[in-house]
Order: structure tokens, then sequence, then C-alpha cells
């Protein structure tokens, strides 16, 4: 990682826990604090906007930008504030720290927080064992044991959405955690098909007197986007840097025509298709999909208003 790149990051992640915690943050006051330029922070939401979690659903992109000059900064609740490790990944963490130094390329600040990390975890002596047991949700339990017995249960579910909460009725198949948060694989009622939860976005649960028939084979428990009858559809030709999303999205392949692959994307919101197609820029051609086309246009439209905005204030 380039020294340029690294400052941009530390300072996104230095921005982004104070702006969550402030909501209607002015932009002056994020860039006096954070010593920004208004263009460096537009970039920086900019860069924010096409971010998220694995599997890189609409749900686990974050949203950034900027309205009545105030920093809105929404669907990163992970960011909230400082990670609360559980034994499994302190454990991970320390072992990875070691991994790096003994391969002779960590700094005296890795080296430096291992061993803080190491007085922090491990006993004193020549010989030790490491009991590791990663902590869980309470929910978890009440899922675990609906999916044994076969038992619908009723969740009150926020989405990383704006405002999109909900009341669903699902029949729980599986729980298991991925990159340190806790998941339940399940057939949604509401969405008439398989959707994955993450338990810290269920904000009510109850169990239900009502039972039903587990599937034959169910799917493999894994972070992934499951697409519904409401998402935008929209068709977009890949040039080969463009490729990778590929590897990282959901998509359909519709045709390999040299060095051009044509897929179909779907996403809950055309915004976030229109985010990609900007971080891909000349790499991606959009095809079909009015309204991705619509919000692309009012996307680029805004980004050069700001742009504009920023040269006159810097100039």
């Amino acid at each position: 990682m380039s020294e340029r790149t690294a400052a941009r990051l530390t300072r996104i992640l230095a921005m982004l826990p104070w702006v969550i915690a402030h909501p209607g943050a002015r932009v002056d006051d994020v860039c006096d604090r954070f010593n920004y330029t208004r263009r460096q922070l537009f970039e920086d939401l900019e860069l924010v906007f096409v971010c998220g979690l694995p599997g890189y659903g609409p749900g686990d992109l974050m949203v950034a930008y900027v309205e009545d000059d105030q920093v809105i900064v929404d669907t990163a609740d992970y960011f909230a504030g400082a990670p609360r490790l559980s034994a499994s990944e302190s454990i991970a963490l320390l072992a990875a720290g070691l991994a790096v130094l003994g391969s002779g390329q960590g700094s005296e600040a890795l080296a430096s927080a291992v061993e803080k990390l190491s007085r922090a975890l491990l006993p004193e002596g020549d010989s030790l064992t490491v009991e590791v047991s990663a902590g869980e949700p309470e929910i978890a339990a009440t899922l675990r044991t609906a999916a044994a017995d076969g038992q619908v249960v009723e969740i009150v579910y926020t989405t990383l959405s704006r405002e999109d909460t909900t009341t669903r009725l699902i029949e729980p198949w599986a729980v298991f955690t991925s990159l340190g948060n806790w998941y339940c694989s399940a057939h949604c009622r509401r969405a008439g098909g398989e959707r994955v939860f993450r338990l810290d976005r269920i904000r009510e649960i109850r169990a239900t007197d009502e039972r039903f028939e587990p599937p034959a084979e169910r799917p493999e428990p894994e972070v992934r986007y499951s697409p519904s009858d409401d998402d935008v559809v929209c068709v977009i030709d890949l040039r080969p840097p463009a490729q990778w999303v590929l590897e990282y999205y959901p998509v359909e392949v519709l045709a390999d025509a040299g060095d051009t692959r044509r897929i179909r994307f779907r996403a809950s919101e055309a915004h976030v298709a229109a985010a990609l197609l900007l971080r891909l820029g000349p790499d991606a051609h959009l095809v079909e999909g009015e309204e991705v086309r619509d919000a692309l246009r009012e996307r680029k439209e805004r980004t050069l208003a700001r742009y504009a905005d920023s040269e006159t204030l810097d100039a």
C-alpha cells in the first residue's frame, strides 16, 4: 500500500465514526476537524459509497453523500464504534501479526501492538493452552432451536437501506458466523424465497406455534445476495479491467464477445448499480436499464456540481 493510500484510508476510518456519531454534521465542520478540503471530502464519500461487507449486496453497501450541506453516512453501523473482538477473533489477529513479524516485513508499530496484545491474551509461561470460544448473540439459540424443531419465527428486521424495517415470518434453516458477524439462513415468507439475515439487525424475535417442513436439501449457509422480484435490473457490458465484477457480485453472464462480457446486474435500488458504474468508469457501458440510467445521470450531475463548488472554494 502506498503512503498516500494509507493516509487516505486512515483519514476515512477516522472520519466515518465521528460523522455517524454526529448526525447532521456540516461539511465545514467535518473539513475543519479532519483537515479536509471540500473536494477531498466529496471524493472520499464517493469512495465510501461503493464499499461494504462481503456479499456486496445492496444491504451490505454503505451510503455516503452531502445533502443541504450536511454529511450523511448511513448503512455503516459496523463503523459506529470500536469493534469488540471475540476470543477467537483476538487470537486470529494475534496469529496474523506474529506471521507478518516472522516474515521480516513487520514494522515497529506492529511489533509493539503484538506485544501488547500478547500480554492481554496469553498467560505467562513457556507452555500454554488457549481455549477459544466465540461468543454469540442470545437470539442465536432461539433461531437454532427453531431450525431444529421446524418452528416458524416472527422477526422485526432492519435492512441497511434507509428506514427499511419490516416484520417477517421466517422458517430458519441454519445459524452461522462469517467474518465476525452472525447470520441466519431461512425461507422468508414475505420475500417468497431464501434470505440470509444478520442477527444484529433483528430488533425483535418471537417464536410462533406454527410448524414448517424444512427442505430436503438446504443451501449451504453462506453470506450472499438473494435476488427478488422487486429488484432493479440492468444490462452492462464489461471490458477486461472491469471484469472483477464477475467475482464479487451475483451476476448473470449473457454474452461473451471477444474481450467484452455482457451481464445482467440486479440490485434493490437503482443508485447501487449507478454507483458501481461510476466506479468502473469507461470500462463499463450501460446497455439497458432506464432507472439505472436516470440514477447514473443524477449522480454524475451531482458529482460535477460538487467538484465545481470545491474548485471555487479551493481557488
